[in-house]
């Protein structure tokens, strides 16, 4: 399987390393260069955040046009906000390069909100339906693992050669993921649907809609994203201010969720047919949040990366069931338009939590907001238990 679509599975490693290099660099340019926690919130909203306009868009335009042309462009459109990026730190005025950053962030969020579905619908097409479940789990992983590579990434490369060069390596991961993707055949729908976009648009919905297990696996990837936009605002911070971290020692910090993630990943994979998919998200999701709240009391480097890696082995853990479950569940026909509705779940709940955390940050200080965010969440996950009994009942594989 894996070697079958090695070509493929690299090619998504390349372009979420670079997708997620050129989200920590909005956050980090805008904290760090800017000043502004508040201007890093909406940065990442806003790279994270347009799938909630556009997403929806893309996954009519998955089902009616071959995917694969589809990642084409919205990688296009990553390198038009990578020249943005790239403008507001060398050529921008100090007063315009807030706006600069922010367009260049738009970019980038128009770019997401195209590149998961068609991804995912790719996926779907080129898989057979043993490869479906297990592949979804992999194809989790390559994100998981670009997620992990960014941070150290860019740690690695501005502190020898500035951001001109974070930016000119996203570019590069970008070109040589659509290289790899040379000679893959994808296609569209046969009977392509002679209803308007809305009218498609509001076919997913229904098709959500009328299936219980398939609306509640939805909303447990609502609740389970809901913790990474606190994660990827109030961590650095964490790191920096009260844990004292040196620029290398806050990638490598970072680095060791990513790790834990994709550790949660493969034991996903390992564990898929052997525990009770529902209640293993379920119970995820709520006691990943306590955990996430712990970071809050814990005051030794070592002790908090610990408690972080135990959030990040659970938060993969349950990712990757979650995803395999709704592109298990996920009708062919429909497939482009409810996969990008689990895109725009990934994108568009974390920038609405990352604005909330950046909000929050800026009130009330980073352990105060570590706190207050992992308890509410891991109210929502008790909450999402109690409600979801199609879920409750999902054994799995």
């Amino acid at each position: 399987m894996i070697r079958r679509h090695g070509r493929f599975l690299l090619s998504c490693l390349l372009a979420f390393t670079a997708g997620h290099m050129f989200n920590y660099t909005v956050i980090l340019y805008l904290q760090e260069a800017v000043g502004s926690d508040l201007l890093a919130g909406l940065g990442f909203g806003l790279a994270f955040g347009s799938s909630i306009v556009f997403g929806w868009f893309a996954g009519v335009l998955c089902d009616r046009v071959a995917p694969v042309r589809v990642i084409h462009g919205a990688q296009a459109l990553f390198l038009v906000g990578l020249a943005c990026l790239g403008w507001a730190d060398v050529g921008a005025g100090v007063g315009t390069r807030p706006a600069w950053a922010l367009a260049g962030a738009f970019m980038g969020g128009l770019a997401w909100s195209f590149v998961g579905p068609a991804r995912l619908t790719t996926l779907g097409q080129i898989a057979s339906a043993a490869e479906l479940k297990p592949l979804t789990i992999v194809f989790n992983l390559q994100v998981l693992i670009g997620f992990g590579l960014a941070p150290m990434a860019i740690g690695l490369i501005r502190g020898r050669a500035g951001w001109p060069a974070v930016l000119a390596a996203a570019a590069a991961g970008f070109v040589l993921s659509s290289a790899l993707l040379a000679g893959l055949r994808t296609r569209a729908d046969p009977q392509p649907s002679m209803q308007s976009v809305w009218s498609d648009i509001g076919a997913g919905f229904r098709a959500v809609g009328e299936a219980p297990l398939l609306r509640q696996l939805m909303l447990a990837a609502v609740a389970g994203y809901a913790m990474t936009g606190p994660m990827q605002i109030l961590l650095p911070r964490l790191a920096r201010q009260e844990l004292g971290l040196s620029e290398a020692l806050r990638g490598a910090y970072l680095g060791l969720l990513a790790a834990s993630l994709i550790a949660g990943g493969v034991l996903a994979l390992v564990l898929a047919r052997r525990v009770h998919h529902g209640r293993t998200v379920l119970g995820g999701v709520t006691v990943a949040s306590l955990v996430f709240a712990g970071l809050a009391l814990v005051e030794s480097p070592a002790g908090s990366a610990l408690t972080l890696a135990g959030v990040g082995l659970l938060g993969g853990l349950v990712i990757s069931l979650v995803v395999s479950g709704i592109q298990a569940q996920a009708p062919v026909a429909l497939r482009g338009r409810v996969m990008s509705m689990y895109s725009i779940t990934s994108q568009v709940v974390p920038a609405l939590s990352g604005v909330a955390a950046g909000a929050l940050l800026q009130q009330v200080g980073v352990r105060p907001a570590v706190a207050a965010a992992g308890l509410l969440l891991a109210g929502v996950g008790a909450v999402a238990a109690l409600a979801m009994p199609a879920l409750r009942r999902h054994a799995g594989a």
